[in-house]
């Protein structure tokens, strides 16, 4: 049922992150107000998520503090969930994504909702690439989620 919190990822959702999305990174700040970071994210299992964090940034600075965060998934369809969880720095650099810095994180799922609205399709988080780099740009993003998934914490 729709907006109800559930222990760990519904298997929809989990099929729709294992082989990694785009996302929305959501923080506190020390101020305590809500920050949002673009990330990609990919799924493990039902209890676990990885995604990246940029070097620098105020969602690196928020998770270092309390290691608390969610992530906002908006898939095709009705697939609109917010995750929630505590998180950890495991790598600090995803290697395939230079030369972005980027760290990995790995979240152990606390809950998850769904957010999406009966009757209502949802479009996916997306981007579009610059044409004269989209090849190559779409090959680094897979080799990001590659190492994600295949990375012994």
């Amino acid at each position: 049922m729709p907006n109800d919190i559930t222990p760990t990822l519904p298997q929809k959702l989990v099929d729709y992150l294992q082989p990694g999305a785009p996302a929305l990174v959501l923080t506190t700040g020390a101020d305590g107000y809500p920050s949002s970071a673009f990330t990609w994210v990919v799924c493990l299992d039902r209890g676990r998520l990885r995604f990246g964090v940029d070097h620098g940034g105020s969602a690196m600075a928020n998770l270092a503090r309390s290691g608390q965060a969610s992530i906002q998934v908006i898939g095709p369809g009705d697939l609109t969930y917010l995750v929630k969880g505590r998180s950890r720095k495991i790598k600090e650099h995803i290697e395939a994504a230079a030369p972005a810095s980027l760290m990995l994180y790995e979240m152990d799922v606390m809950g998850a909702r769904d957010q999406s609205w009966a009757g209502v399709s949802t479009m996916p988080l997306a981007y579009e690439w610059p044409a004269a780099q989209r090849a190559a740009l779409l090959a680094m993003e897979q080799a990001v989620y590659a190492e994600m998934r295949d990375f012994a914490a």
